[in-house]
């Protein structure tokens, strides 16, 4: 799923720690980066501020119940 506009990044980081399988973040050059590890947590964000934009995110999640976790945050903020 892509993802643009992440206002809240604390929130939206609690809703990662909620999910249950693998969420990875996939970058421009089709790396994946897990997003349930902390360590790629920091780095993720850190190349999302040094760039000072987020236009889109593209992260995969192995669960269904996960999606629907990102989505209902997405949704409600």
């Amino acid at each position: 799923m892509k993802i643009i506009g992440i206002t809240n990044v604390d929130k939206f980081l609690a809703v990662l720690d909620k999910c249950q399988g693998k969420v990875e973040l996939v970058t421009s050059e089709g790396d994946r980066l897990n997003l349930k590890s902390k360590l790629c947590q920091y780095l993720a964000l850190s190349k999302i501020f040094s760039e000072a934009k987020i236009d889109e995110i593209e992260i995969i999640t192995s669960e269904p119940e996960d999606t629907k976790l990102i989505l209902e945050y997405l949704i409600r903020g």
